[in-house]
């Protein structure tokens, strides 16, 4: 069984999240458990008030994401080791885990990267002018030529032929890559 690492939510009473996070941190430190629990973090976004003073604000109060290893199940299912489940969910402050009934169910890889909680690095191998192919969504198999590209925000848009007419449509940039001559 190869082993992977998924992330997780934990629910914590609200206003404990950093005090769990650095809770875990400590525990994974003390026990050696580097190898099992990866990374902890409590997402934050800075805010400004009228002001001017900026502050930190929880995105999601009242949860830590903790990246755990797992290992495939007879299922081919990610799950992690009984040790990683029974320290995190005994941490002081824990409530358990987002999942149904309670039980530790991973995010997606799409959730990680909608959340904000990792980022994903896209290498783009195309300029505006040049002439993609779609490999992805609906309109897979089209051709069409870039017309922006918005590295900040993950998006490309393309101009395609649909239905006989020019259309602009707006994708993530692994959506799209360079059409060979």
């Amino acid at each position: 069984m190869a082993t992977d690492a998924r992330w997780y939510v934990v629910h914590t009473y609200s206003g404990y999240e950093n005090k769990v996070a650095g809770n875990i941190e400590k525990v994974v430190e003390n026990r050696k458990m580097q190898d099992a629990i990866l990374d902890v973090k409590v997402p934050v976004e800075i805010v400004e008030d009228e002001k001017g003073k900026q502050t930190e604000r929880k995105l999601f109060p009242g949860y830590v994401f903790v990246k755990v290893a797992v290992q495939a199940d007879k299922n081919n299912r990610p799950v992690m080791s009984d040790d990683t489940w029974v320290v995190i969910r005994n941490t002081r402050g824990v409530t358990g885990f987002v999942g149904p009934e309670s039980k530790a169910m991973p995010l997606t890889e799409d959730e990680v990267y909608n959340l904000g909680i990792e980022t994903r690095v896209v290498e783009v191998s195309y300029k505006v002018g040049d002439t993609v192919d779609i490999i992805d969504e609906m309109f897979e198999g089209t051709q069409g030529v870039v017309q922006e590209i918005d590295v900040d925000n993950d998006l490309v848009r393309v101009t395609i032929s649909f239905f006989g007419r020019e259309t602009s449509v707006e994708l993530k940039l692994d959506q799209v890559e360079l059409a060979e001559d």
